[in-house]
């Protein structure tokens, strides 16, 4: 998903509610990864059962966002390279 160069460029916080947050740092080379509530350039609110979907390959971002599973707020443009990132 992220390794050397995730193509972000940016932070992206997946914010999992009680589950914790997920914080990929798509600034730093290698891309790094850890659960540190930090701000972040954009950040995406959703539950860990469709955080699993996605990952999964069961979820298509876009449609999660539309159908309101997803919230986003700060750079949207970090928010449309969800689709690519999540690819298999």
């Amino acid at each position: 998903m992220v390794g050397e160069d995730s193509g972000l460029g940016k932070t992206l916080k997946f914010d999992l509610g009680d589950d914790g947050v997920i914080l990929i740092d798509g600034k730093s080379t290698p891309n790094t990864v850890s659960n540190d509530n930090s701000e972040a350039d954009c950040t995406v609110k959703l539950t860990s059962d469709n955080f699993g979907k996605l990952l999964e390959g069961k979820g298509n971002p876009m449609t999660m966002f539309m159908t309101g599973k997803i919230k986003v707020s700060g750079d949207m443009g970090v928010a449309m390279k969800l689709q690519s990132l999540f690819k298999k």
